[in-house]
């Protein structure tokens, strides 16, 4: 068996409506599907939910699930806020900072962009606490080489100390010498 692709990931979210039109508006997804039932179709208990469906491009779909009759939706609190996100990629830079500003023109705090050397990225959270990154990719196929040559060394040598190995420190400290 071969994965094909992700049919789609599911978070929680408090509205589903306010959910669909703040993607739209600021994301541009189309809003594609909506499933709603009064029992869960796989355990058949009584949880009625509203299950809408996102287009995020690319043939990929994101969705939520309002569940009303459930407790108030919260996060794990043994994990850091910046830890749990939904990273989406967009073509350019500029791109990226266009959204920026959208997003901060309507009040949305926006952390970035942060440069990772092979791609520069935002940080926000939706109106259910998700938090959000956007990506544009500014790597080389060089950079990209020496990420894939150091990958197993670095899991590895992670596995045994629990310390961040330094194989690919460049993509933070401005070391990077170029092509």
């Amino acid at each position: 068996m071969q994965i094909q692709k992700i049919h789609h990931v599911a978070y929680r979210c408090k509205d589903a409506k306010q959910t669909v039109e703040w993607y739209g508006k600021y994301l541009n997804m189309n809003f594609i599907l909506a499933i709603a039932e009064n029992e869960v179709p796989s355990t058949h208990e009584p949880d009625p939910y509203m299950h809408v469906f996102l287009d995020a491009g690319g043939g990929n779909v994101l969705a939520f699930f309002e569940l009303p009759t459930q407790p108030e939706m919260g996060r794990d609190m043994n994990t850091p806020a910046w830890t749990q996100h939904l990273a989406m990629q967009v073509a350019t830079v500029d791109e990226l900072l266009e959204t920026k500003a959208k997003l901060e023109a309507d009040g949305i705090e926006v952390v970035g962009p942060t440069d990772h050397t092979i791609f520069k990225s935002i940080y926000f959270f939706d109106p259910s606490g998700h938090r959000l990154e956007l990506a544009a990719n500014t790597g080389t196929p060089k950079m990209a080489k020496m990420l894939d040559d150091a990958k197993w060394d670095m899991l590895n040598e992670w596995a045994v100390t629990k310390k961040a190995p330094q194989h690919a420190r460049w993509m933070h400290d401005g070391s990077y010498a170029g092509e």
